[in-house]
């Protein structure tokens, strides 16, 4: 049976008069790789700041790995590694001292230091650069030694505050390799990221939005929660492949992607001859259009677009 290792309760926290977070009712099951989207402004960074003990609680419960964090914060920090968008690493110090430095910190032994060290060096692909200093790591480099040193401690919860913006594809992929040996190892894993491919890979994503967590399943069902089917149309002109697609029957949406329109549809087989004959009676040329299957992306700005148009 799946263990509760995290469970939020009606969490609330405000800014003054500001809602931060707004009754948020959440439970992260242990060992769970768990992906947090949003926009910017809906609450990720101040869940995961409260999720770690930086922040108070104006209102709720949370409860992680057994510990009370509503009534004891300092309690959670030793079973918490933190990793904020701008992790503080010495860049003057070296790879190995950054990693005695936080050791240090978090009040790891010598002697454990120098077990554990080597091994997440090798895990993080940084053991032939122990003596570079920080402030010369590319940017991957610097984000899996600021994960290493988060590790060190051996915590069995990890809140990753969007730990790959700014690096490469490349570097990206190698920190996500990180990630899924972790969550195989057992780490419970919250995550928050604004790539829809990093959320693709999480066992399960939650949606914030203006302090709310409006939306919470899988990656497979939230993106059967778009209620249609997608069309990718390329045309020379998108805008007026727009103008023309929008007021078509059947048509629920359209979402632009650089030169490509996703047009939400009630049926892709009905509407693709209809699109297909309107943007061609306008004497207007068609390089693509085919059914594709919906993505998290797609599905996210739709539900967005619900709320707001509900509110």
């Amino acid at each position: 049976m799946e263990k509760e290792f995290i469970k939020i309760t009606d969490l609330t926290r405000k800014f003054k008069e500001n809602i931060a977070l707004d009754s948020i009712d959440l439970t992260i099951q242990e060992g769970e790789l768990f992906g947090l989207v949003g926009p910017d402004g809906a609450g990720k960074t101040t869940l995961l700041r409260t999720l770690a003990g930086l922040l108070g609680i104006t209102g709720g419960e949370v409860t992680e790995a057994g510990c009370e964090l509503h009534k004891n914060p300092e309690a959670v920090k030793s079973k918490i590694g933190y990793m904020a968008q701008e992790f503080s690493l010495y860049g003057k110090l070296s790879v190995l001292e950054n990693l005695q430095f936080f050791g240090e910190m978090y009040d790891v032994p010598p002697d454990i230091q120098n077990e554990r060290i080597p091994g997440l060096l090798a895990f993080a692909q940084l053991t032939d650069f122990t003596d570079r200093r920080a402030a010369k790591l590319s940017g991957g480099m610097k984000k899996k030694l600021a994960l290493t040193c988060t590790l060190l401690h051996q915590p069995p919860i990890l809140l990753l505050d969007e730990p790959t913006t700014g690096v490469d594809p490349v570097s990206r992929r190698e920190f996500w390799n990180i990630l899924n040996d972790l969550h195989l190892q057992g780490t419970t894993i919250i995550v928050s990221t604004p790539y829809m491919d990093e959320a693709d890979r999480c066992s399960r994503v939650g949606l914030i939005y203006q302090g709310k967590i409006v939306e919470c399943d899988s990656p497979e069902n939230i993106r059967h929660k778009i209620g249609g089917e997608i069309i990718k149309v390329v045309t020379p002109d998108w805008q007026k492949a727009r103008e023309i697609i929008q007021p078509l029957r059947g048509v629920l949406e359209v979402q632009t992607y650089g030169e490509a329109l996703h047009i939400l549809v009630d049926s892709a087989n009905k509407r693709i001859g209809q699109i297909q004959k309107s943007i061609r009676m306008d004497k207007l040329d068609i390089i693509e259009i085919r059914a594709i299957k919906p993505r998290m992306e797609e599905a996210f700005i739709s539900l967005i677009r619900k709320i707001d148009q509900a509110n």
